[in-house]
């Protein structure tokens, strides 16, 4: 089995609590640790923009990825959201079981 860390901002905690706890109940991600405000500082439409959004850091398996990112697309307000994916190279194996119980 291999693994991801998926990485999406939200435009704020409530929407990334969401996003988050759906993706839990649809067993797509195993967890999502939410940072609620970090800031963004980014170009959009030909200017500079600095927005304070929360980071979700988000742990699957690598195949449930693009599932994943469909249904994070119709819960985000963005028009273009942050979603990338990360693999896991290495990991403790307890933890990896665990990841793998739970998805």
């Amino acid at each position: 089995m291999t693994y991801c860390i998926i990485q999406a901002t939200a435009a704020n905690e409530e929407e990334a609590q969401k996003i988050a706890k759906h993706l839990v109940e649809k067993k797509l991600i195993a967890c999502c640790s939410i940072i609620p405000k970090v800031t963004s500082i980014y170009t959009w439409r030909g200017e500079i923009s600095e927005d304070n959004e929360a980071l979700m850091i988000m742990k699957t398996k690598t195949q449930l990825y693009s599932q994943a990112e469909e249904e994070i697309k119709k819960l985000h307000s963005y028009e273009v959201p942050e979603i990338i994916s990360i693999p896991i190279n290495t990991g403790s194996k307890e933890y990896l079981s665990w990841l793998e119980e739970q998805i």
